[in-house]
């Protein structure tokens, strides 16, 4: 008899629409537009909508944000509201432990 390998447990990949860096989906920000809300983060991945990704660097943000690529992703120009509203659930950087250390 022979003994069967634990299959490896397949995990989603999806690319940050600014840098085209390809990641882990957990580690992505989902950005949807939806038909009735407009633009929204979608924190659980799962609403209905065309969605976009984006990576936690300050720089794919920043850029997301004040050049249309991340309205060319979604199919459609996005409002200065909505663009504020991106914007204010843009992940904050880790504080470092050495920052810390006194």
């Amino acid at each position: 008899m022979t003994k069967k390998t634990p299959r490896r447990r397949h995990v989603p990949l999806r690319t940050c629409v600014v840098c085209r860096q390809k990641t882990d989906k957990r580690r992505l920000v989902r950005i949807v537009h939806t038909p009735d809300e407009g633009v929204v983060i979608d924190p659980t991945g799962k609403r209905n909508g065309r969605g976009a990704y984006l990576c936690d660097r300050a720089d794919c943000w920043h850029r997301a944000l004040s050049t249309p690529v991340l309205g060319q992703a979604l199919g459609r120009p996005l409002s200065e509201a909505e663009k504020a509203a991106v914007a204010a659930g843009q992940p904050r950087p880790a504080v470092t432990a050495t920052a810390n250390a006194e």
